[in-house]
């Protein structure tokens, strides 16, 4: 039966503000939270950070009974039930790290209805329904991480197929399905899989202005190494994440990381668990600052103040990309994303494609990425096009917009290739036709008699660096293909000889080696205070936000939790934008609920206190 619209708003917002320290919904999260209390179904998409968890939470704290919350990785039960539990929401978790007593005492405190929120695993969610009393009050089952169900998900997880089951045992209690990432097949295909044919699609802006973005393409390790060292000083002391697409280049990483006295560890799915679970916890506390990793890490980080992602090698998919970039500057703050990308990548990654059980939309997945890291126009907008949400400007905030490329004529450069790959009989891979170009007096070169050939060295102008660059264009542009079959050699399509011959021109965009790109200064978010702080001097708002970081980082080992546990790099902004000196002044900050403003107001504003008298501002 619909509830009366008005006095449900006004809890939600009562509770939105006790637990959470918010006085309003983000529109979507309002429309989700009123489409389940209503006992409709849902699939919500938002970016990450763009609240996803509130839409369930809310729901939880408003029904009777207990919230079941099934999310893939042990890691994000844990934070988010420290999370909620920080701000004095009863939430737990059943899971394998713990003893079977402890999980069968929470199961007894949510039958006693002393649990709102639950998260399990798929795995165990499964295990358990058939033990369930009868006669228990379940709210909603909210599936996280839904992109898992789908087969035609990027991270597909077999598990998570059988959920099925939930709308046959549970046909009157609302599903949610979450995820930050989806085209319009996953979409259908999550529906088809939870038995919610009838669910209400919600669908956010997947725009995250305050991530720039950045491509930096056929760089060798040593130039990325150099460019990577450069990029975390510019980040100094701020959490990052680096992608690699294989264990031992994490290991490696990490290891040459250490040797420039950045502290940095690797993570894969082939350590100890006991190692990983000590690297994850390192890096949630701040005591790790970078991660090398595979893409098993980071989906189960709940960990608002990652400032910045890299790929050291190009994703598979948009979707991948997306996902993982999604990781950094969750609270809103500005965030970098940077991302290598090599003529290799796409090599090794067609092969994996053409092997798999899904070429055709593995290729075609692929292709896309592609384009994004050749884009000559703006990022951003590519990611939104992908994600099917126009956008009719320019963002602003990634490296083409920053340094727009200059088209060239690369007829003739293209001919210069073309005829090299045609002149070795079409048998010869990336890296010897630009030899060829360059005049390398490499061994097989020579013993190949590819020196004889009319274009040996025609192109000596051009650096590797150059041609790895124009040789990947071509390949965009469709003017050759590689043969994975054959040794990865090069193969001139129809259109190449057009160019070849004459008939038809290319374009390409200029190679400009500009090093590691310097984005404009970004703002962080404007202060979000409700009251005013007059006439009065605030000072060095980054000397004071560094102290309260400081001061955040002793609370939190002193609690034995996460430093963005206590507050989020957005709230302490606001709080050294405002500089608080009062409880009512510190509980009107968003972000502070009332549990937090009874733990820390005196703290934070006796800091703050000390802070304006050292700077002579009172």
């Amino acid at each position: 039966m619909p509830h009366d619209t008005a006095a449900l708003r006004q809890q939600a917002l009562g509770l939105l503000k006790q637990f959470y320290g918010y006085d309003q919904f983000y529109p979507t999260q309002w429309q989700v939270i009123e489409h389940v209390m209503d006992g409709n179904d849902a699939v919500v998409l938002m970016p990450t950070g763009g609240g996803k968890s509130m839409c369930f939470q809310i729901p939880a704290l408003l029904s009777a009974g207990c919230a079941i919350v099934v999310t893939p990785l042990l890691s994000l039960m844990q934070d988010q039930v420290e999370a909620l539990r920080a701000n004095g929401i009863p939430a737990a978790t059943v899971n394998s790290q713990q003893s079977e007593g402890e999980n069968r005492t929470i199961i007894e405190q949510m039958y006693a209805g002393h649990i709102k929120l639950l998260y399990i695993s798929p795995e165990r969610l499964l295990t358990e329904l058939d033990s369930w009393a009868k006669d228990f009050t379940i709210s909603l089952f909210a599936i996280d991480e839904a992109h898992c169900i789908s087969q035609w998900g990027h991270d597909f997880r077999p598990e998570y197929t059988q959920l099925s089951v939930l709308k046959e045992r549970f046909p009157d209690v609302p599903i949610m399905a979450l995820t930050a990432t989806a085209d319009k097949i996953t979409r259908d295909d999550i529906c088809e899989q939870l038995h919610i044919a009838g669910a209400q699609t919600f669908i956010t802006s997947f725009d995250r202005p305050n991530i720039h973005l950045e491509v930096q393409s056929n760089l060798n390790d040593r130039q990325r190494l150099a460019h990577i060292v450069e990029f975390i000083e510019r980040h100094n002391g701020e959490s990052g994440i680096i992608y690699t697409s294989t264990r031992k280049s994490a290991e490696k990483l990490a290891k040459k990381l250490q040797g420039f006295a950045i502290n940095a560890q690797p993570f894969h799915a082939g350590m100890p668990t006991s190692v990983k679970q000590n690297v994850q916890r390192d890096f949630i506390n701040d005591d790790v600052q970078v991660i090398c990793a595979t893409i098993a890490f980071g989906m189960g980080i709940d960990k608002s103040n990652v400032r910045w992602v890299i790929h050291y090698n190009m994703p598979k998919s948009i979707e991948n990309y997306y996902q993982e970039i999604g990781r950094s500057g969750r609270d809103g703050e500005p965030a970098d994303a940077l991302m290598f990308y090599s003529f290799g990548d796409v090599v090794q990654l067609m092969r994996q494609a053409e092997s798999s059980g899904q070429q055709s939309i593995n290729l075609e997945k692929l292709r896309r990425m592609q384009q994004y890291a050749e884009a000559t126009v703006c990022r951003r907008r590519i990611l939104l096009s992908y994600f099917s949400e126009r956008s009719d400007h320019d963002c602003g905030n990634c490296d083409v917009c920053d340094n727009p490329p200059k088209r060239i004529d690369g007829t003739t450069l293209a001919q210069m290739a073309l005829s090299a790959i045609i002149r070795t009989g079409e048998h010869a891979g990336v890296t010897a036709v630009v030899d060829i170009l360059r005049g390398s007096r490499r061994n097989d070169i020579i013993e190949q008699g590819y020196d004889k050939l009319p274009t040996y060295g025609v192109g000596r102008h051009l650096s590797y660096t150059q041609w790895n660059h124009y040789m990947l264009q071509m390949l965009h542009l469709g003017l050759f293909e590689v043969a994975y079959n054959d040794a990865n050699h090069l193969k001139v399509t129809d259109l190449g000889r057009d160019v070849v011959y004459g008939r038809r021109k290319v374009e390409f965009s200029e190679f400009v080696w500009r090093g590691p790109s310097k984005p404009k200064k970004q703002q962080a978010s404007q202060p979000e205070v409700i009251f005013n702080t007059g006439d009065r001097q605030v000072g060095d708002v980054n000397s004071l936000y560094n102290e309260l970081r400081e001061l955040r980082l002793w609370l939190a080992r002193t609690n034995g939790v996460a430093p963005y546990m206590i507050f989020s790099d957005k709230v302490l902004r606001l709080m050294a934008q405002a500089q608080p000196t009062t409880k009512a002044q510190f509980g009107l900050i968003n972000g502070v609920g009332e549990v937090k403003l009874e733990r820390f107001w005196a703290v934070f504003t006796r800091r703050i206190i000390q802070w304006r008298a050292s700077n002579h501002l009172d």
